[in-house]
């Protein structure tokens, strides 16, 4: 997987509050940006593979959110689903400059696809 091409600026670290989360809009579809209580900050799929929930509203703890329609546990880092159920989401690179500044790579080689 190559990391080469267009990082796009998503706005800056401080828009999201510790363990939540703010959405962009990509040509990729809608993307999920969520903080951790120790300001590491990941970048998924909005939606759920259990129920198309908004994962966005979901409740972050640790490295994982909760999605609030049916509980499933997602791994921000690897996309993956935690527990009994299978599935996984789109994780994208995401980056946060010296300022604070937050940057995406939205290029389709980029991220993870869920079939993989």
């Amino acid at each position: 997987m190559t990391m080469q091409g267009a990082w796009a600026a998503i706005g800056r670290l401080d828009d999201i509050p510790r363990r939540g989360a703010r959405c962009v809009t990509s040509p990729l579809g809608r993307i999920a940006v969520f903080r951790t209580m120790d300001d590491k900050v990941f970048a998924t799929e909005d939606r759920c593979p259990h129920k198309g929930g908004p994962l966005s509203q979901g409740i972050v703890h640790g490295g994982s959110v909760t999605c609030p329609l049916h509980s499933q546990v997602i791994a921000l880092d690897t996309g993956l689903v935690q527990g009994p159920d299978e599935g996984r989401v789109r994780t994208f690179p995401v980056r946060v400059g010296a300022d604070g500044a937050l940057e995406i790579l939205l290029e389709a080689e980029a991220f993870q696809e869920a079939a993989e």
